[in-house]
């Protein structure tokens, strides 16, 4: 009988990275498993040790104190490796602009060294990876035990989402159906951890669920850049927003989600996924894909010169505050973050925003209480609140926050709903 399927034996798990994505795995698998978590970072190692979450999630900290869970951490992965009955790979994938290609190098350093020190256990991937990623890495790699999860979180609510997923995908290579068991027990264990009850449970091959996420998050991102567009339209004609928002989103067939206007999409998923699948569309016959990335930079164009209107600037000299001519217009960027409540500035639209501004000539400002830096991307970090106000001509904000009522004249915000 294997491993996968004695009856109520806990297994032993491997989660490798303690991102947002594999610190949430590690939790919800560590309440019926026993989960060792690996990390580069001593300081993470030592506060998931101590029951501290490293990252703003508050359902992880929640369980992480709450909970009996079978978890430890450590910088040894090696040891994390052996007699492991399942490793996770949940290490970053970012996108590489010069190769249009996610830089998997993380990934295969721990998919060839887990094949060499435990060549027996099934390795699940969870980083996003690129469509023919996990057939190409069992030729590479000699190893024929490799399987794709996708994840499907919201920053800051990773373990939430985990509870309660709308659908469990897993990949096996199509060339390797005896895998089909531990894909079935990996399902399992996820369906197990979970608060949601009947969750649908999809198994197929590993190309096609590679596909399923970079697809599902382009749809997200094509979304979030209709609904950009529209109010770009409205703003131009002096329109409404929120109504004309509303009025389309009493139609069930658009429903009242994912419609929140903002600087552009961000974070850690939609720029890179959006990018990666363009890449992978490549002689391929299609419109609307390239057509989200773009409409991205249209938005965020279209947002800085909005800014600058604000602002005061006209034309290369620039006018600052009361008009004055010959000192550039300051302004404030409230918040780095994606998301309120996320600690991420990993790829968030408001750093597009601010690149467009300075290479305009405005002078840029950043009131950031995460920042422990005295400056970020040559732009001057200003940690006193009032400071920062007074300094602003005008200050801008990709979700708004109760704080900003202070210096209400001076925000410039598309945030409608005041939600992500």
């Amino acid at each position: 009988m294997s491993r996968f399927t004695k009856e109520k034996q806990a297994l032993k798990l491997s989660v490798i990275g303690i991102g947002y994505v594999g610190l949430a795995n590690a939790v919800l698998l560590a309440q019926h498993n026993e989960v060792t978590a690996v990390d580069i970072s001593p300081e993470r190692v030592a506060m998931i040790n101590a029951r501290q979450s490293p990252l703003k999630d508050p359902e992880i900290q929640t369980y992480l104190q709450t909970k009996q869970l079978n978890l430890t951490a450590t910088l040894d992965a090696d040891a994390a490796y052996r007699g492991a009955d399942i490793i996770l790979v949940a290490t970053p994938t970012d996108y590489d602009p010069v190769k249009n290609y996610f830089n998997t190098s993380s990934v295969e350093a721990v998919l060839r060294r887990a094949a060499e020190v435990n060549p027996s256990a099934a390795i699940v991937v969870k980083s996003t990876v690129p469509v023919g990623f996990t057939k190409a890495a069992q030729r590479n790699f000699s190893c024929k035990n490799i399987l794709f999860s996708p994840e499907f979180l919201r920053e800051g609510r990773a373990l939430y989402d985990n509870l309660y997923p709308s659908r469990i995908v897993v990949g096996v290579p199509s060339e390797e159906p005896c895998l089909m068991e531990q894909a079935r027990t990996f399902a399992g264990l996820l369906a197990e951890g979970a608060e949601k009850k009947g969750i649908p449970i999809l198994l197929t091959n590993s190309t096609e669920a590679e596909s399923i996420k970079l697809l599902a998050n382009t749809y997200l991102a094509l979304r979030v850049a209709f609904f950009n567009e529209l109010d770009t339209y409205a703003e131009v004609r002096g329109l409404n927003t929120r109504q004309i928002i509303e009025g389309i989103g009493y139609d069930p067939r658009i429903g009242n989600y994912y419609n929140n206007p903002s600087f552009g999409y961000g974070g850690y998923c939609l720029p890179k996924d959006t990018k990666q699948l363009l890449a992978n569309f490549n002689q391929i016959p299609n419109n609307i894909i390239g057509a989200v990335v773009e409409a991205n930079r249209t938005r965020k164009d279209f947002i800085a010169e909005r800014i600058l209107e604000k602002a005061g600037y006209y034309g290369p000299e620039g006018r600052g505050r009361n008009g004055s001519p010959g000192n550039p217009c300051v302004v404030g960027i409230y918040r780095l973050v994606m998301k309120a409540g996320s600690d991420n500035f990993r790829q968030s639209s408001i750093q597009g925003i601010m690149k467009r501004l300075k290479a305009k000539g405005a002078e840029v400002i950043i009131y950031e209480p995460s920042l422990k830096e005295a400056a970020f991307f040559g732009s001057r970090v200003i940690k006193d609140w009032d400071d920062f106000l007074t300094s602003s001509d005008v200050i801008i904000a990709n979700r708004y926050d109760e704080k900003l009522s202070q210096a209400k004249d001076k925000v410039y915000t598309r945030d409608i709903y005041d939600r992500d």
